[in-house]
């Protein structure tokens, strides 16, 4: 039995269970750290520590009672009472093995809960708005099908009157049949509305809710069990350093083994399992009918033959949102006809990609920069106001790359919602850090701090972006270089290089070079590779070794 089968209209429920054993987890933490300073006390002090944890009345009423894992921890309490006279000083394996790694996983699951029930209600509230455009349609339908009838009588009334001119006759009908025209399509409109809010709602309570409920009963059985292991490590603890009181701590072992995840969730199905069907689907309310029909003597309904319509507002709708509605503003964004995980996951990618855009425009940018200030230096290369208009260019592409970055940036906080809210790192997601590492590239360091977040994930030892490296640095290197008699040292590449610039030359990573010319602190230095071939490479890219 799982809960997205058995619980399946207890949100709320689950909500709150799931809470509660988070909060049982992190009093059991919170009980090991005190009970950890208690230890370097005296025994009276541990056994107040037990009471404070003891419930202060346990009843068989209480629900909480039932669960194997309240179970284990009351009788893990009272084998602690028991020998509360011999203890001896276990502080720092407690700390260590309970306290820090079980505080660390009770983090982990409050955000895999909360992104849990986040995606619950993002589907309840799509499924809502689906709801709400069904009724509208509905009422559409609805309306139309009265102002054709209308149309309808006024047109009959006028063939019927002697004293009305053709052309206010032909008005009339011409006017009814659009009115017909109009509620035709509302039906259909009404059809397809109700056809997809179905296929939707079967979607929601058949499939979707059930995954999420399965995650949650998933994510509350391995809890469960790590919180049954975190009894036995207590257990362990005392084991290690007091042998005399064995006995107290085998007790305490069967209490931590006694815990059953399948059994607890076998019993809050129980406790709170409501047994209502789910709903059906909606029934087809046909308006049209009226408008089909002729006015007799004979006919039913109000004084001037025109039965009466029934009133979508004025019928009682069955209960069809069982779990709890919290407010939620609806967001409008791209990618939202893809279900809620899947549409952050696009717009993650789409940031990513403008960020990777960016980056390379930014190294371009610097390259620019950096080859205007050899020309400005040596006339001879070039001439630097030819690179003016790169620049600019390169600028526009950056200004407009970034605002494309804080809209989906936009787009994406709204996708997460709550989920980011509350980390503290949410910024860091999409900035650059403030200080690249020694070994990139020299027109790396002035990256903008509006880079994407995925380059803080790179290791150290990799090689710098070479996207900027397309663009010519030097692209007037003298070809004839003075050779001097012999190499003034050696070096290693540290990463790959492709000369592809003018003067520059290409090199492997782990490639053994010739040191011909030190940088002159331009960044760049003239290397001769074994096979032949000499030239200039970042200096950075290098590990150098002098004669």
């Amino acid at each position: 039995m799982d809960w997205g089968t058995e619980l399946w209209d207890q949100f709320e429920v689950l909500e709150r269970h799931t809470q509660w054993g988070l909060d049982l987890l992190d009093k059991y933490v919170k009980f090991v750290k005190e009970r950890a300073e208690v230890e370097q006390a005296y025994a009276k002090q541990l056994r107040s520590l037990v009471k404070k944890y003891l419930p202060k009345r346990p009843t068989k009423d209480d629900p909480e009672v039932k669960f194997s894992q309240q179970q284990s921890f009351v009788q893990l309490l009272q084998e602690v009472n028991d020998f509360a006279g011999q203890r001896e000083l276990v502080a720092e394996s407690l700390g260590i093995r309970v306290c820090l790694e079980l505080a660390k996983y009770s983090q982990e699951m409050k955000q895999e809960r909360k992104m849990h029930f986040q995606e619950g209600r993002r589907a309840q509230q799509q499924l809502e708005n689906g709801f709400k455009q069904l009724e509208n349609s509905k009422r559409k339908f609805e309306r139309d099908c009265r102002e054709a009838e209308k149309a309808a009588h006024t047109a009959e009334r006028l063939d019927q009157d002697i004293n009305a001119t053709k052309a206010d006759v032909e008005k009339a009908k011409q006017q009814a049949h659009l009115r017909n025209h109009m509620a035709e399509e509302s039906k259909n409109e009404y059809a397809a509305q109700l056809q997809r809010f179905n296929r939707d709602q079967a979607h929601f309570y058949f499939s979707q809710m059930p995954q999420i409920f399965d995650k949650l009963q998933d994510m509350d059985e391995r809890r469960t069990t790590r919180l049954g292991a975190g009894y036995g490590l207590l257990a362990e603890a005392e084991l290690q350093v007091v042998p005399i009181i064995g006995k107290c701590l085998e007790g305490m072992k069967v209490a931590a083994e006694s815990v059953d995840a399948k059994n607890d969730s076998q019993v809050l199905i129980e406790l709170h399992k409501s047994g209502f069907a789910r709903p059906g689907d909606l029934e087809f309310e046909d308006f049209s009918q009226v408008m089909n029909r002729v006015p007799s003597d004979s006919s039913l309904g109000t004084p001037d033959g025109r039965p009466e319509l029934r009133a979508a507002s004025s019928r009682s709708r069955a209960k069809r949102w069982p779990f709890g509605k919290k407010s939620k503003t609806v967001v409008t964004e791209d990618f939202s006809h893809l279900p809620p995980e899947q549409q952050r996951k696009r717009l993650q990618q789409q940031l990513e990609e403008r960020n990777k855009e960016l980056q390379k425009e930014e190294d371009q940018r610097e390259a620019l920069k950096k080859m205007k200030d050899v020309y400005e230096k040596t006339p001879q290369m070039g001439d630097p106001a030819s690179l003016e208009p790169r620049i600019a260019e390169t600028l526009g592409n950056i200004e407009r790359l970034k605002l494309e970055v804080q809209k989906y940036e936009a787009w994406l906080a709204e996708a997460e919602s709550r989920v980011l809210s509350n980390r503290g790192d949410s910024l860091s997601r999409h900035t650059r850090p403030p200080d690249p590492p020694t070994t990139a590239p020299p027109d790396s360091s002035s990256s903008s701090n509006n880079s994407g977040s995925q380059d803080n994930k790179e290791s150290s030892e990799e090689p710098p972006s070479e996207e900027g490296q397309d663009t010519p640095i030097y692209t007037e290197f003298d070809e004839d270089f003075e050779e001097p008699a012999s190499p003034i040292g050696q070096c290693v590449a540290i990463y790959h290089f492709e000369g592809s610039s003018e003067g520059t030359v290409s090199m492997s990573e782990g490639e053994d070079l010739s040191l011909m010319e030190e940088d002159k602190g331009d960044g760049w230095t003239r290397v001769r590779r074994k096979q032949g071939g000499e030239g200039y490479v970042p200096t950075s890219y290098l590990r150098v070794t002098l004669n």
